[in-house]
């Protein structure tokens, strides 16, 4: 029986050749290299009140006509293109972090919205768009008897 079993140290290399990127692609998909992601994807905000959603978007060096908001069956789209900034002759980069290409994020909005009162600003490089709640999806205070 033990002939059977195979010491964890002789598995570890095969998992980490062939299993773990394998896994890394699965879970945090193909761009994703060993925690390093290799595609643009801006950190948004979404925040609720009673009368409305929140929603900010981090789009640096972006501008308003790069972006697009839409709603789409209950759901808030928000998509766009960052340009990459064209590279200077004569430097070498060491470091280059700075991600570009096209991006879309899909909100799920846990309650219905009033889709004509939908109000986008973009500023600063932040977008917030802001959501209202139709009447009967805002909270109702239930009265309690003693």
């Amino acid at each position: 029986m033990t002939r059977t079993l195979q010491p964890w140290t002789n598995r570890l290399p095969r998992f980490f050749e062939t299993e773990f990127p394998k896994w890394m692609g699965e879970v945090f998909g193909p761009e994703m290299e060993f925690g390093r992601e290799e595609r643009f994807l801006p950190a948004a905000n979404l925040s609720e009140t009673d009368k409305a959603f929140e929603l900010a978007v981090e789009l640096p060096g972006m501008k308003p006509e790069d972006v697009k908001v839409e709603m789409h069956d209950g759901n808030l789209v928000v998509t766009g293109d960052k340009h990459e900034e064209q590279e200077e002759q004569g430097k070498t980069f060491h470091r280059i972090e700075r991600r570009s290409g096209s991006f879309r994020r899909v909100f799920a909005l846990p309650a219905a919205v009033d889709e004509n009162a939908i109000d986008a600003h973009f500023a600063h490089g932040v977008l917030k768009v802001t959501l209202p709640k139709t009447p009967e999806a805002a909270p109702k205070k239930i009265e309690i008897k003693g």
